[in-house]
């Protein structure tokens, strides 16, 4: 049940996403904007100690995409890794009690 909840946010969370990138020009300016945001939410879920491998993987080929000049590209994929992070934050602090349900009684 759990993993289907948490299955379905994630879907849900990279939907809007794309949905969002869809709709987004790229300049430089907006790159370093939504790469800011996305390495904001990346270090929360550090503290929270929930990151997500895919989330780097998607911030270094955002980093890649900025230094080749392809600012359409980073953005959609610093926004993608920003949503990913979200994701991790959000299994965090939902996870951070549901064990107790878990637990035989």
């Amino acid at each position: 049940m759990r993993i289907k909840t948490l299955t379905a946010v994630l879907s849900l969370v990279l939907l809007a996403a794309g949905a969002t990138c869809a709709m987004a020009a790229g300049s430089e300016d907006e790159f370093k904007a939504a790469y800011a945001a996305a390495e904001a939410a990346n270090k929360e879920a550090g503290k929270l100690r929930n990151q997500w491998t895919t989330t780097a993987a998607t911030l270094a080929a955002a980093k890649k995409s900025a230094e080749a000049g392809d600012f359409d590209k980073a953005t959609v994929s610093a926004k993608e890794a920003e949503a990913l992070a979200k994701a991790s934050i959000f299994q965090a602090t939902s996870e951070k009690t549901r064990w107790k349900d878990m637990e035989i009684r």
